[in-house]
């Protein structure tokens, strides 16, 4: 692996990919941040060298170099899920190399269903801490530990300063913005209803298929860390109805302007 992220690494330099300071993942439905970034430089995932290619329709695959409120990002458009077939390795290379590249902060979107229904769809959630139900680790393999410390310390993957300053600026742009706790599971299934039962009695307040992974591997770099989900179902498991991903894309879309201010705020104040 230390060699891929190597030429990965040479090949995006190459491609005038220097010194970002923010790396952004933009999950389902959340890709129009695009549109506020000043572009440097952009290249299609099937373009580098051993880098994952997403298979799933609503995500673009383009890492996006560029200048948001100042700041040098490299933006994923598209990410990768262990339900495409991927490894979890596989799915937190992109940290890896972002890291290499310069990184110190990554910042997470991501679409999931309200366990906690208290929360409705269409409104956000800062993620506080997290429940990985995804099977394994990322740091599962032989070597991990030339690439950080092995037994990375997960009491608080969260950076609480980030999450501060995410509260404020939600508080100051009159956002609905939960606080709570996230479960990753593999999917590409919905939950049945005992598995919402499940969860919400194991103290979930949201549900989804990824991110878990990636502050993970966050961790195990070091980097400083924070994911919103935007909130795009309701999972009651009492009146649970069938899922529409059509109206899941849309809800995540109604949501989109508020994820992009509290994301182009927050850099502003980094």
């Amino acid at each position: 692996m230390i060699k891929y992220i190597k030429k990965t690494v040479e090949y995006l330099k190459e491609k005038g990919f220097n010194n970002p300071e923010v790396g952004i993942i933009l999950g389902t439905g959340l890709s129009k941040i695009t549109d506020e970034l000043e572009v440097i430089e952009e290249v299609s995932y099937n373009h580098i060298p051993h880098f994952p290619t997403a298979t799933v329709e609503f995500h673009k695959g383009k890492l996006i170099y560029g200048k948001l409120e100042g700041k040098t990002v490299i933006v994923m458009q598209g990410r990768f899920h262990i339900y495409e077939g991927y490894t979890l390795q596989d799915v937190t290379y992109p940290v890896r190399v972002m890291e290499k590249l310069g990184i110190k902060t990554l910042l997470v979107s991501n679409a999931s269903g309200a366990i906690n229904l208290d929360f409705k769809k269409g409104e956000l959630m800062l993620i506080d801490d997290h429940i990985n139900l995804q099977g394994s680790s990322p740091l599962a393999f032989k070597g991990v530990e030339k690439l950080g410390e092995r037994f990375t310390d997960m009491s608080a993957p969260y950076d609480a300063e980030i999450n501060s300053k995410f509260e404020a600026i939600a508080k100051a742009n009159n956002i609905k913005l939960h606080k709570g706790v996230y479960a990753s599971v593999v999917g590409p299934q919905l939950e049945t209803r005992a598995e919402y039962r499940m969860l919400k009695i194991i103290g979930a307040d949201a549900v989804g298929m990824s991110t878990v992974p990636e502050i993970i591997v966050a961790n195990h770099l070091n980097l400083k860390v924070a994911a919103v989900s935007v909130l795009t179902d309701e999972c009651d498991p009492e009146n649970l109805k069938p899922v529409n991903i059509e109206e899941i894309i849309a809800m995540a879309t109604k949501a989109e302007p508020n994820m992009i201010t509290l994301f182009k705020e927050l850099i502003k104040s980094l």
